[in-house]
């Protein structure tokens, strides 16, 4: 089996998988993070989103060998230390979750929206999470949790709003 090394959250690993194995699978499985989840298993559900070199991708298709390269970042390297990432503490706050299952997926996507539209429309912002599912139907507060990181991740100092690019 070959080894892949790989960039995650910002650390290397070394993993054996096969070439056809997922990112997902080598995630959860091999790295035990688990904040990404597995959905669908096709790429439609959202639930697998991770940032590859900073552009939400599905997990679940991507295929490891395709990413040797990349910098990978996932639920768990968004916060530094204790402290959330802007986007991840706005979710909490407006209580844009309910079961959690999509939690992950909806954050990660947006956190790569907010990187390069940092001011979204709410058109903006549904064509985005469009794929995206939420099983609860919560999207009104996804809508506004994704609207109030926008608005503090504008009004952020230099620093904060460098660490919330990471």
């Amino acid at each position: 089996m070959p080894t892949y090394s790989l960039r995650i959250n910002g650390k290397s690993h070394d993993v054996e998988a096969e070439p056809d194995d997922t990112l997902l699978q080598v995630l959860r499985d091999d790295l035990d993070l688990t904040g990404s989840r597995y959905g669908c298993g096709e790429g439609q559900c959202g639930s697998c989103t991770v940032l590859v070199d900073n552009r939400a991708m599905r997990s679940c298709v991507v295929k490891v060998s395709a990413v040797t390269k990349a910098q990978i970042v996932t639920i768990e390297g968004l916060a530094t230390g204790d402290t959330l990432h802007p986007v991840q503490q706005a979710f909490l706050e407006v209580e844009a979750f309910q079961c959690g299952y999509c939690t992950s997926g909806m954050v990660m996507a947006t956190v790569a929206l907010l990187r390069t539209n940092p001011s979204p429309t709410e058109a903006d912002i549904v064509k985005v999470l469009d794929r995206n599912v939420c099983r609860c139907g919560t999207y009104p507060r996804i809508v506004k949790a994704v609207r109030l990181a926008a608005e503090r991740l504008k009004t952020a100092t230099p620093a904060t709003a460098q660490e919330a690019q990471r």
